[in-house]
């Protein structure tokens, strides 16, 4: 499907919409760390998330609603320090953007300069258009995200795929839409039917990138710490497992354990 890659020596906005335009398909990863940060962008990633999923893995919440706009800068100023290549984009957390417009860009100005940030990711469509236009007036590129929208799990009440139903998935085309007509570079689609995403994807010339949303949207994202098996208990059809590190690391610190109970830690090679 895909064309030939080009190699990018900087991901940019631009980058993105020439991967589209060529049948290149666009991967993305999160990063919360400078440590991962490094180990993702080293790899050749295309877009690194520095997703509000950070308040889940990196904090042990239930949800992402919790998560603070200083925790969201702190996480990125992090990935920013380790990244060469990819395009950074970091999300807008709860409570930063609904609602209030001027909130919205003093969050996103906030997260650009004192993360060094690329982009912001807003969750919603028509009930936060005037979030997304003052912030992209101010010259602060913005991802949209459509479908399953986890800061808004309560109103949902579920984790199930969404847009299912013919009047959700007509005011999800109505809402992607209207984001690519604000300005949005890129649009999310996450947890809706394969063939719902598909059309979305046809249908507008923005990159559309799926987590959950099938093969036929312009690129894909998953959490790092679900690809690499490091949060066991999570199995959702859409996750592919690449490794299985909860084990191999359960594996190595039980190693290490009986290496210094029995005293073969260190040995004389590892003593000064």
């Amino acid at each position: 499907m895909s064309a030939s890659t080009k190699e990018y020596k900087r991901v940019t906005i631009k980058s993105l919409s020439e991967m589209k335009a060529n049948g290149e398909r666009i991967a993305m990863l999160t990063a919360y760390d400078y440590t991962m940060a490094k180990i993702v962008d080293s790899s050749g990633i295309d877009v690194i998330l520095v997703g509000d999923s950070a308040s889940n893995v990196m904090a042990g919440h239930e949800t992402t609603l919790p998560l603070t706009l200083d925790q969201m800068i702190y996480h990125a100023s992090s990935v920013i320090r380790a990244v060469d290549r990819a395009l950074v984009v970091v999300d807008l957390p709860f409570g930063s953007y609904q609602g209030n417009s001027k909130s919205a860009l003093n969050a996103a100005i906030r997260i650009m300069k004192e993360s060094g940030g690329h982009a912001v990711k807003m969750e919603g469509g028509s009930e936060i258009k005037d979030s997304i236009k003052r912030i992209l007036s101010a010259g602060i590129p913005v991802m949209g995200h459509l479908g399953l929208t986890p800061q808004s799990i309560y109103k949902f009440g579920t984790y199930t795929v969404r847009a299912k139903e013919e009047e959700e998935a007509k005011k999800l085309k109505e809402d992607a839409k209207l984001l690519e007509e604000l300005g949005c570079f890129a649009l999310v689609l996450e947890k809706i039917p394969a063939k719902l995403a598909a059309e979305v994807a046809a249908d507008l010339s923005i990159p559309v990138i799926g987590i959950g949303a099938g093969g036929g949207v312009d690129g894909q994202v998953l959490v790092t710490h679900d690809m690499l098996g490091m949060t066991y208990e999570f199995n959702p059809r859409f996750l592919r497992r690449y490794l299985d590190l909860y084990t191999e690391m359960t594996n190595a610190f039980n190693q290490y354990i009986d290496d210094v109970k029995s005293g073969d830690f260190p040995n004389k090679k590892e003593q000064y």
